[in-house]
Protein backbone atom coordinates (compact mmCIF):
# COMPACT_ATOMS: atom_id res chain seq x y z
CA UNK A 1 0.00 0.00 0.00
CA UNK A 2 1.31 3.45 -0.90
CA UNK A 3 1.95 5.65 2.13
CA UNK A 4 -0.61 8.27 1.12
CA UNK A 5 -3.34 5.60 0.88
CA UNK A 6 -3.66 5.92 4.65
CA UNK A 7 -5.83 9.02 4.15
CA UNK A 8 -8.35 6.90 2.24
CA UNK A 9 -8.26 4.25 4.95
CA UNK A 10 -8.93 6.91 7.57
CA UNK A 11 -11.88 8.15 5.51
CA UNK A 12 -13.31 4.61 5.36
CA UNK A 13 -12.90 4.15 9.11
CA UNK A 14 -14.68 7.45 9.70
CA UNK A 15 -17.57 6.35 7.46
CA UNK A 16 -17.81 3.12 9.44
CA UNK A 17 -17.85 4.94 12.79
CA UNK A 18 -20.67 7.22 11.57
CA UNK A 19 -22.73 4.31 10.14
CA UNK A 20 -22.24 5.75 6.66
CA UNK A 21 -20.12 3.08 4.97
CA UNK A 22 -21.59 1.51 1.86
CA UNK A 23 -21.19 -2.06 0.58
CA UNK A 24 -21.85 -3.82 -2.70
CA UNK A 25 -24.10 -6.90 -2.49
CA UNK A 26 -24.45 -9.74 -4.97
CA UNK A 27 -28.13 -9.92 -5.88
CA UNK A 28 -29.90 -12.56 -7.94
CA UNK A 29 -33.20 -11.64 -9.58
CA UNK A 30 -36.15 -13.84 -8.74
CA UNK A 31 -39.70 -13.39 -10.00
CA UNK A 32 -40.96 -9.84 -10.50
CA UNK A 33 -40.85 -7.90 -7.26
CA UNK A 34 -38.48 -10.34 -5.53
CA UNK A 35 -34.73 -10.78 -5.18
CA UNK A 36 -32.42 -13.44 -3.73
CA UNK A 37 -29.42 -12.56 -1.58
CA UNK A 38 -27.21 -15.21 0.02
CA UNK A 39 -29.84 -17.82 -0.76
CA UNK A 40 -32.73 -15.94 0.90
CA UNK A 41 -35.66 -14.52 -1.07
CA UNK A 42 -36.93 -11.04 -0.23
CA UNK A 43 -39.84 -8.88 -1.30
CA UNK A 44 -38.06 -6.01 -3.00
CA UNK A 45 -39.17 -2.50 -2.04
CA UNK A 46 -35.97 -0.85 -3.27
CA UNK A 47 -36.30 -1.31 -7.04
CA UNK A 48 -37.01 1.44 -9.57
CA UNK A 49 -38.43 -1.07 -12.06
CA UNK A 50 -41.73 0.72 -11.45
CA UNK A 51 -43.77 -0.94 -14.22
CA UNK A 52 -42.21 -4.38 -13.92
CA UNK A 53 -40.81 -4.27 -17.46
CA UNK A 54 -37.40 -5.74 -16.64
CA UNK A 55 -38.76 -9.27 -17.13
CA UNK A 56 -41.33 -8.44 -19.81
CA UNK A 57 -41.17 -10.94 -22.70
CA UNK A 58 -41.36 -8.21 -25.36
CA UNK A 59 -38.27 -6.48 -23.99
CA UNK A 60 -36.40 -9.76 -23.79
CA UNK A 61 -37.48 -10.70 -27.32
CA UNK A 62 -36.29 -7.42 -28.86
CA UNK A 63 -33.10 -7.55 -26.81
CA UNK A 64 -32.30 -10.95 -28.32
CA UNK A 65 -33.29 -9.90 -31.83
CA UNK A 66 -31.00 -6.87 -31.97
CA UNK A 67 -28.10 -8.70 -30.32
CA UNK A 68 -28.34 -11.44 -32.96
CA UNK A 69 -28.57 -8.89 -35.77
CA UNK A 70 -25.82 -6.45 -34.72
CA UNK A 71 -23.75 -8.27 -32.08
CA UNK A 72 -23.09 -7.76 -28.38
CA UNK A 73 -21.77 -4.20 -28.58
CA UNK A 74 -21.85 -1.13 -30.80
CA UNK A 75 -18.10 -1.19 -31.32
CA UNK A 76 -17.48 2.56 -31.31
CA UNK A 77 -18.88 5.92 -30.31
CA UNK A 78 -21.93 7.05 -32.23
CA UNK A 79 -19.91 9.66 -34.11
CA UNK A 80 -17.51 7.01 -35.38
CA UNK A 81 -19.17 3.72 -36.43
CA UNK A 82 -21.48 2.93 -33.51
CA UNK A 83 -24.67 4.67 -34.67
CA UNK A 84 -27.08 1.88 -35.63
CA UNK A 85 -30.38 2.62 -37.43
CA UNK A 86 -32.36 1.82 -34.30
CA UNK A 87 -30.92 4.92 -32.56
CA UNK A 88 -32.81 7.25 -34.91
CA UNK A 89 -36.05 5.30 -34.53
CA UNK A 90 -35.92 5.39 -30.75
CA UNK A 91 -34.99 9.09 -30.72
CA UNK A 92 -37.98 9.89 -32.93
CA UNK A 93 -40.28 8.05 -30.51
CA UNK A 94 -38.85 9.92 -27.53
CA UNK A 95 -39.20 13.32 -29.21
CA UNK A 96 -42.80 12.58 -30.16
CA UNK A 97 -43.66 11.39 -26.66
CA UNK A 98 -42.00 14.37 -24.98
CA UNK A 99 -43.39 16.90 -27.48
CA UNK A 100 -40.01 18.17 -28.69
CA UNK A 101 -38.41 18.55 -32.10
CA UNK A 102 -35.63 16.06 -31.44
CA UNK A 103 -33.97 13.77 -28.93
CA UNK A 104 -30.56 12.25 -28.29
CA UNK A 105 -29.69 8.95 -26.60
CA UNK A 106 -26.81 8.83 -24.11
CA UNK A 107 -25.30 6.16 -21.87
CA UNK A 108 -26.82 6.75 -18.41
CA UNK A 109 -28.77 9.26 -16.38
CA UNK A 110 -25.79 10.36 -14.32
CA UNK A 111 -23.60 10.68 -17.39
CA UNK A 112 -26.34 12.55 -19.29
CA UNK A 113 -26.88 15.18 -16.60
CA UNK A 114 -23.17 15.65 -16.06
CA UNK A 115 -22.22 15.81 -19.75
CA UNK A 116 -25.20 17.83 -20.99
CA UNK A 117 -24.96 20.53 -18.33
CA UNK A 118 -21.20 20.71 -18.79
CA UNK A 119 -21.74 21.34 -22.51
CA UNK A 120 -24.58 23.85 -22.06
CA UNK A 121 -22.68 25.97 -19.53
CA UNK A 122 -19.47 26.14 -21.61
CA UNK A 123 -18.26 29.70 -21.15
CA UNK A 124 -16.14 29.55 -24.30
CA UNK A 125 -19.36 29.08 -26.28
CA UNK A 126 -21.59 31.41 -24.26
CA UNK A 127 -18.87 34.12 -24.19
CA UNK A 128 -19.90 34.93 -20.63
CA UNK A 129 -20.76 33.24 -17.34
CA UNK A 130 -24.25 31.73 -17.16
CA UNK A 131 -26.68 32.29 -14.30
CA UNK A 132 -27.70 28.87 -12.99
CA UNK A 133 -30.55 28.64 -10.48
CA UNK A 134 -31.08 25.16 -9.07
CA UNK A 135 -33.35 23.38 -6.58
CA UNK A 136 -31.31 22.66 -3.47
CA UNK A 137 -32.18 18.94 -3.54
CA UNK A 138 -31.52 18.29 -7.22
CA UNK A 139 -29.82 15.00 -8.03
CA UNK A 140 -26.07 14.75 -7.47
CA UNK A 141 -25.52 14.35 -11.22
CA UNK A 142 -26.96 17.82 -11.89
CA UNK A 143 -24.69 19.36 -9.29
CA UNK A 144 -21.78 17.44 -10.82
CA UNK A 145 -22.54 18.87 -14.26
CA UNK A 146 -22.46 22.40 -12.85
CA UNK A 147 -19.22 21.71 -11.01
CA UNK A 148 -17.62 20.26 -14.14
CA UNK A 149 -18.49 23.48 -15.99
CA UNK A 150 -17.03 25.52 -13.11
CA UNK A 151 -20.42 27.15 -12.55
CA UNK A 152 -21.53 28.32 -9.13
CA UNK A 153 -25.22 27.61 -8.67
CA UNK A 154 -27.76 29.74 -6.88
CA UNK A 155 -29.58 27.00 -4.97
CA UNK A 156 -33.14 27.88 -4.06
CA UNK A 157 -35.15 26.35 -1.24
CA UNK A 158 -36.57 22.97 -2.17
CA UNK A 159 -39.76 23.33 -4.27
CA UNK A 160 -39.87 27.08 -3.61
CA UNK A 161 -40.64 28.62 -7.01
CA UNK A 162 -40.83 32.12 -5.54
CA UNK A 163 -37.31 31.77 -4.18
CA UNK A 164 -36.10 30.65 -7.60
CA UNK A 165 -37.80 33.67 -9.14
CA UNK A 166 -36.09 35.98 -6.65
CA UNK A 167 -32.68 34.60 -7.64
CA UNK A 168 -33.37 35.09 -11.33
CA UNK A 169 -34.72 38.60 -10.91
CA UNK A 170 -31.91 39.74 -8.63
CA UNK A 171 -29.06 38.29 -10.65
CA UNK A 172 -26.39 40.91 -11.29
CA UNK A 173 -24.71 38.88 -14.01
CA UNK A 174 -25.89 39.51 -17.54
CA UNK A 175 -25.28 36.02 -18.85
CA UNK A 176 -27.90 33.57 -20.14
CA UNK A 177 -30.16 32.16 -17.42
CA UNK A 178 -30.87 28.50 -16.66
CA UNK A 179 -33.32 26.99 -14.18
CA UNK A 180 -32.69 23.38 -13.07
CA UNK A 181 -35.09 20.98 -11.36
CA UNK A 182 -36.07 17.36 -11.09
CA UNK A 183 -39.75 16.68 -11.79
CA UNK A 184 -39.96 13.92 -9.16
CA UNK A 185 -37.26 14.07 -6.51
CA UNK A 186 -35.61 10.70 -6.16
CA UNK A 187 -35.05 10.73 -2.40
CA UNK A 188 -38.32 12.38 -1.34
CA UNK A 189 -40.92 11.36 -3.91
CA UNK A 190 -42.30 14.89 -4.06
CA UNK A 191 -43.08 16.82 -7.24
CA UNK A 192 -41.63 20.09 -8.48
CA UNK A 193 -44.06 23.00 -9.06
CA UNK A 194 -43.64 22.69 -12.82
CA UNK A 195 -46.39 25.14 -13.83
CA UNK A 196 -44.90 27.89 -11.70
CA UNK A 197 -41.37 27.14 -12.89
CA UNK A 198 -42.50 27.18 -16.53
CA UNK A 199 -44.13 30.59 -16.02
CA UNK A 200 -41.03 31.97 -14.30
CA UNK A 201 -38.77 30.66 -17.06
CA UNK A 202 -40.97 32.28 -19.69
CA UNK A 203 -41.12 35.63 -17.90
CA UNK A 204 -37.39 35.75 -17.14
CA UNK A 205 -36.15 34.57 -20.55
CA UNK A 206 -34.68 31.52 -18.83
CA UNK A 207 -33.99 28.04 -20.17
CA UNK A 208 -35.78 25.44 -18.01
CA UNK A 209 -34.00 22.09 -17.73
CA UNK A 210 -35.91 19.25 -16.07
CA UNK A 211 -34.68 15.83 -14.98
CA UNK A 212 -37.74 13.61 -15.52
CA UNK A 213 -36.07 10.31 -14.56
CA UNK A 214 -38.64 9.28 -11.95
CA UNK A 215 -41.67 10.81 -13.64
CA UNK A 216 -41.15 9.36 -17.12
CA UNK A 217 -43.18 6.22 -17.70
CA UNK A 218 -45.10 6.43 -14.42
CA UNK A 219 -46.72 9.87 -14.34
CA UNK A 220 -48.34 12.20 -16.84
CA UNK A 221 -50.71 11.35 -19.65
CA UNK A 222 -49.81 7.93 -21.02
CA UNK A 223 -46.67 7.90 -18.89
CA UNK A 224 -45.04 10.75 -20.80
CA UNK A 225 -43.76 12.29 -17.56
CA UNK A 226 -44.08 15.72 -16.00
CA UNK A 227 -41.62 17.83 -17.99
CA UNK A 228 -43.98 19.04 -20.72
CA UNK A 229 -42.99 22.56 -21.72
CA UNK A 230 -39.43 22.39 -20.40
CA UNK A 231 -36.80 23.60 -22.86
CA UNK A 232 -34.65 20.55 -22.21
CA UNK A 233 -35.74 17.29 -20.62
CA UNK A 234 -33.26 14.68 -19.43
CA UNK A 235 -34.45 11.23 -18.46
CA UNK A 236 -33.60 7.56 -18.30
CA UNK A 237 -34.74 4.20 -19.63
CA UNK A 238 -33.38 2.43 -16.56
CA UNK A 239 -36.35 3.00 -14.28
CA UNK A 240 -39.94 2.70 -15.50
CA UNK A 241 -38.74 1.48 -18.93
CA UNK A 242 -36.95 -1.47 -17.30
CA UNK A 243 -33.69 -1.33 -19.27
CA UNK A 244 -30.77 1.11 -19.43
CA UNK A 245 -29.59 4.34 -21.03
CA UNK A 246 -30.67 7.98 -21.04
CA UNK A 247 -32.11 10.60 -23.35
CA UNK A 248 -32.18 14.35 -23.88
CA UNK A 249 -35.28 15.85 -25.51
CA UNK A 250 -35.10 19.41 -26.82
CA UNK A 251 -35.25 21.62 -29.91
CA UNK A 252 -33.36 20.54 -33.01
CA UNK A 253 -30.89 23.36 -32.44
CA UNK A 254 -30.04 22.15 -28.94
CA UNK A 255 -29.69 18.52 -30.03
CA UNK A 256 -27.44 19.58 -32.91
CA UNK A 257 -25.34 21.63 -30.47
CA UNK A 258 -25.01 18.70 -28.04
CA UNK A 259 -23.91 16.50 -30.92
CA UNK A 260 -20.98 18.89 -31.38
CA UNK A 261 -20.10 19.61 -27.76
CA UNK A 262 -21.45 16.91 -25.41
CA UNK A 263 -18.52 14.80 -24.23
CA UNK A 264 -20.85 12.06 -23.02
CA UNK A 265 -21.86 11.46 -26.64
CA UNK A 266 -18.57 12.20 -28.38
CA UNK A 267 -16.25 10.17 -26.17
CA UNK A 268 -18.48 7.25 -25.10
CA UNK A 269 -19.12 4.01 -26.96
CA UNK A 270 -22.74 3.81 -28.12
CA UNK A 271 -25.28 1.72 -26.26
CA UNK A 272 -25.29 -1.99 -27.19
CA UNK A 273 -27.86 -3.06 -29.80
CA UNK A 274 -29.59 -5.31 -27.26
CA UNK A 275 -30.18 -2.36 -24.94
CA UNK A 276 -31.66 -0.33 -27.80
CA UNK A 277 -34.02 -3.19 -28.51
CA UNK A 278 -35.23 -3.21 -24.92
CA UNK A 279 -35.73 0.58 -24.99
CA UNK A 280 -37.68 0.35 -28.24
CA UNK A 281 -39.97 -2.36 -26.87
CA UNK A 282 -40.56 -0.43 -23.66
CA UNK A 283 -41.58 2.69 -25.54
CA UNK A 284 -44.02 0.69 -27.64
CA UNK A 285 -45.58 -0.83 -24.51
CA UNK A 286 -45.86 2.42 -22.57
CA UNK A 287 -49.32 3.54 -23.81
CA UNK A 288 -50.81 0.18 -22.79
CA UNK A 289 -49.66 0.33 -19.17
CA UNK A 290 -52.34 2.52 -17.61
CA UNK A 291 -53.46 -0.25 -15.26
CA UNK A 292 -49.89 -0.75 -14.05
CA UNK A 293 -49.45 2.97 -13.43
CA UNK A 294 -52.68 3.06 -11.42
CA UNK A 295 -51.60 0.07 -9.34
CA UNK A 296 -48.29 1.75 -8.50
CA UNK A 297 -50.05 4.95 -7.42
CA UNK A 298 -52.57 3.07 -5.28
CA UNK A 299 -49.86 1.09 -3.47
CA UNK A 300 -47.98 4.26 -2.54
CA UNK A 301 -51.14 6.11 -1.53
CA UNK A 302 -52.26 3.27 0.73
CA UNK A 303 -48.83 3.06 2.35
CA UNK A 304 -48.74 6.79 3.14
CA UNK A 305 -52.25 6.73 4.57
CA UNK A 306 -51.74 3.68 6.77
CA UNK A 307 -48.36 4.88 8.00
CA UNK A 308 -49.71 8.25 9.14
CA UNK A 309 -50.43 7.22 12.74
CA UNK A 310 -47.18 5.29 13.11
CA UNK A 311 -45.03 8.13 11.80
CA UNK A 312 -46.73 10.56 14.18
CA UNK A 313 -46.14 8.23 17.11
CA UNK A 314 -42.49 7.53 16.25
CA UNK A 315 -41.57 11.05 15.21
CA UNK A 316 -40.90 9.87 11.69
CA UNK A 317 -42.21 11.37 8.46
CA UNK A 318 -43.10 10.43 4.89
CA UNK A 319 -42.33 14.01 3.88
CA UNK A 320 -44.23 15.50 0.95
CA UNK A 321 -44.25 12.33 -1.12
CA UNK A 322 -47.07 12.05 -3.64
CA UNK A 323 -45.53 9.52 -6.02
CA UNK A 324 -44.35 5.92 -6.13
CA UNK A 325 -41.31 6.91 -4.03
CA UNK A 326 -42.14 7.19 -0.32
CA UNK A 327 -39.40 8.02 2.18
CA UNK A 328 -39.72 7.04 5.81
CA UNK A 329 -37.56 9.77 7.28
CA UNK A 330 -36.02 8.55 10.55
CA UNK A 331 -33.31 11.13 11.17
CA UNK A 332 -30.58 9.06 12.80
CA UNK A 333 -28.42 6.95 10.48
CA UNK A 334 -28.01 4.06 12.93
CA UNK A 335 -31.74 3.84 13.59
CA UNK A 336 -32.38 3.78 9.85
CA UNK A 337 -29.87 0.93 9.47
CA UNK A 338 -31.44 -0.95 12.39
CA UNK A 339 -34.93 -0.65 10.92
CA UNK A 340 -33.67 -1.75 7.51
CA UNK A 341 -31.99 -4.79 9.15
CA UNK A 342 -35.21 -5.66 10.99
CA UNK A 343 -37.23 -5.56 7.77
CA UNK A 344 -34.67 -7.77 6.04
CA UNK A 345 -34.96 -10.30 8.85
CA UNK A 346 -38.66 -10.41 7.99
CA UNK A 347 -37.97 -10.97 4.29
CA UNK A 348 -38.49 -7.37 3.17
CA UNK A 349 -35.69 -5.59 1.31
CA UNK A 350 -35.68 -1.82 1.91
CA UNK A 351 -32.52 0.26 1.68
CA UNK A 352 -31.39 2.77 4.30
CA UNK A 353 -30.41 6.06 2.65
CA UNK A 354 -27.91 8.14 4.62
CA UNK A 355 -25.85 11.31 4.25
CA UNK A 356 -24.28 12.56 2.05
CA UNK A 357 -26.96 11.22 -0.32
CA UNK A 358 -29.55 13.03 1.82
CA UNK A 359 -29.02 16.03 4.15
CA UNK A 360 -27.62 15.50 7.64
CA UNK A 361 -30.26 14.46 10.14
CA UNK A 362 -32.62 13.05 7.49
CA UNK A 363 -31.47 9.42 7.19
CA UNK A 364 -34.35 7.35 5.93
CA UNK A 365 -35.70 4.21 4.39
CA UNK A 366 -36.83 4.79 0.83
CA UNK A 367 -39.75 2.65 -0.30
CA UNK A 368 -40.28 2.26 -4.04
CA UNK A 369 -43.61 0.76 -5.09
CA UNK A 370 -44.01 -1.09 -8.37
CA UNK A 371 -46.76 -2.74 -10.36
CA UNK A 372 -45.16 -6.10 -9.49
CA UNK A 373 -46.25 -5.70 -5.86
CA UNK A 374 -49.56 -7.23 -4.85
CA UNK A 375 -51.98 -6.04 -2.17
CA UNK A 376 -50.79 -8.97 -0.11
CA UNK A 377 -47.23 -7.68 -0.35
CA UNK A 378 -48.35 -4.29 0.96
CA UNK A 379 -50.27 -6.02 3.77
CA UNK A 380 -47.12 -7.85 4.80
CA UNK A 381 -45.02 -4.69 4.71
CA UNK A 382 -47.45 -2.70 6.84
CA UNK A 383 -47.90 -5.51 9.39
CA UNK A 384 -44.16 -5.90 9.88
CA UNK A 385 -43.54 -2.14 10.14
CA UNK A 386 -46.25 -1.69 12.75
CA UNK A 387 -44.56 -4.31 14.96
CA UNK A 388 -41.26 -2.40 15.07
Amino acid sequence: MKEFESVYKTFLEDCHDKNLRRHLLSIEPESAGKIKIDGKIYLNFASNDYLGLKHHPKLIEETSHWALKYGAGSGASRLVTGNFPLFAGVEEKIAKLKGTEAALILASGYQANGAVLHALFDKTVLKQSPVVVSDKLNHASMHFGCSAANVRQKRYRHLDANHADEFLKSSEAGGPKFLLTETVFSMDGDIAPMKELLTIAQNENTMLIADDAHGFGVLGEGGKGLATGADITIGTFSKALGSFGAYVAASQTMIDYLTQRCGGLIYSTGLPPATLGAINAGLDLLPELGEERERVANHAKRFREEMANLTKKKGWSTGRSETQIVPLIIGDAKEALDLSAYLKEQGLWVTAIRPPTVPEGTARLRFAFTSSHSERDIDQLLTVLKKW
